[in-house]
């Protein structure tokens, strides 16, 4: 059966959505998590993702088992294990190490428009993904990634641009992820069709 996307976000019955906020035409597959984030318009994600504390663009192509925001543990500390800060889970009389927490969200994924982020990568937290970048499958982000460029390796590093940098300028002035249904759906054919420069000339000003 062909899934039907609409302004509702399509959450696979498997999947959970805590303190989180879903835009339009959005879906969520099987399996995934996310947790206090935002996931722009016409942006999906694949199965077995893990989601926490990160900003997503609209238009975002998330595929299978990506990670945003996989937390480090204390290094410095004696210990790595997590009890020192979820200390109640082991004892009545133990609280949460709530500024260890505040600390984490301090470091929010942050992921641009028009994205792609390929099978079984990861983004590390503070990582900001620019508009229109893709991160290879496998890819460990650790650093920020420019506009329209694309990374990969672990841990990532740039490969080539997607275009030149006044190319991507003008995309991201362009901001036709900002456009309506309704535009989208009647420019579909040059999306589909136009070079990247042709598009450009046909639609900006």
């Amino acid at each position: 059966m062909t899934r039907k996307l609409s302004e509702t976000p399509l959450v696979h019955p498997t999947a959970e959505v805590h303190n989180s906020t879903l835009g339009r035409w959005t879906e969520i597959a099987d399996r995934s998590r996310v947790s206090e984030s935002e996931l722009g318009d016409y942006s999906y994600m694949m199965q077995d993702c893990s989601v926490w504390c990160a900003t997503i663009g609209k238009f975002a192509n998330i595929a299978a088992s990506v990670r945003l925001n996989a937390t480090n543990h204390p290094t410095w500390r004696p210990t790595l294990h997590h009890f020192t800060y979820r200390a109640s889970d082991y004892w009545d009389d133990a609280e949460h190490e709530s500024e260890f927490f505040a600390q984490r969200r301090a470091k929010r994924v942050t992921v641009g428009h028009d994205t792609w982020l390929g099978h079984g990568s990861t983004v590390l937290p503070g990582v900001t993904v620019g508009d229109g970048a893709a991160v290879g499958a496998g890819a460990v982000v650790s650093k920020d990634v420019a506009p329209y460029t694309i990374v990969a390796g672990v841990p990532a590093k740039p490969i080539r641009e997607r275009f030149d940098r006044r190319t991507a300028e003008r995309y991201q002035a362009l901001a036709w992820w900002d456009w309506d249904h309704v535009r989208l759906r009647a420019s579909l054919d040059d999306f589909r069709e136009l070079s990247a420069e042709a598009f450009l000339e046909k639609y900006e000003g």
